[in-house]
């Protein structure tokens, strides 16, 4: 048992699902798992196990922001063995041709956080995704007829940022979008020799101002779901 994970040896599965919202958790559980049970409800941080098509599967609650996101994947790891990370999230448009409801499978993940300068001094680490997972991903995305992008991402610190065109600068060098984990995910994931991939739904643009509601968010991106899930 971990510190901020209240589930017993055995109770969640080598493959976690992990969104940032733990309600998107329990939507996730109730609406693709077969028999989920609860494993979690520490600080309210959902978690489930079941079963989709034979295979047992967790979903994760992680909070928002690396910092948040880091202690459950680190405890997900180093506690309870798992393997296969990957990471369910909205995310913000930085390009006119990332549209809402988009999905985006994320390459590499860089970041405004400094959470690799401590590991990394007078350089920079590019965390990306696990090749076998990104390929499994983008093959049934095709195959299912699911139009995806794949890129670079940006994982800020920053939900509100004092300059509203900062985001340009990234776009400049071809960055698709904005979210706030994906790059801390990678991170651990290469550190402790794991998979793993962020798959991102758009829930708004930074170019055109279109945005989708928190019940949107919560609930409605089935198709980044259903490509998680055909991973397995």
């Amino acid at each position: 048992m971990s510190t901020h994970i209240d589930a017993e040896i055995g109770e969640i599965a080598e493959t976690v699902l992990l969104p940032g919202d733990p309600l998107r958790a329990k939507w996730i559980a109730e609406t693709f798992l077969e028999n989920p049970f609860c494993y979690n409800e520490v600080r309210g941080m959902y978690g489930y196990t079941g079963t989709y098509k034979g295979k047992r599967v967790s979903v994760q609650g992680s909070g928002m922001g690396i910092p948040s996101a880091m202690i459950y994947y680190h405890e997900l790891i180093n506690d309870y063995g798992v393997k296969n990370m990957i990471r369910v999230g909205s995310a913000g448009s930085y390009q006119i041709d990332v549209k809402i409801r988009d999905i985006v499978l994320a390459m590499a993940a860089s970041t405004t956080s400094g959470i690799n300068n401590s590991r990394f001094i007078n350089a920079d680490y590019s965390p990306t995704a696990n090749f076998e997972l990104f390929m499994k991903a983008a093959t049934f995305a095709k195959e299912n007829n699911i139009p995806i992008k794949a890129g670079n991402v940006l994982s800020s610190d920053e939900f509100y940022e004092d300059d509203p065109n900062a985001y340009k600068q990234w776009a400049e060098f071809g960055v698709l979008c904005v979210e706030m984990e994906a790059s801390g995910l990678y991170t651990v994931a290469a550190r402790y020799n794991v998979k793993a991939l962020a798959i991102l739904t758009i829930s708004d643009s930074l170019v055109t101002g279109e945005r989708t509601s928190s019940l949107e968010r919560e609930s409605s991106f089935r198709q980044m779901i259903e490509i998680a899930l055909g991973v397995l």
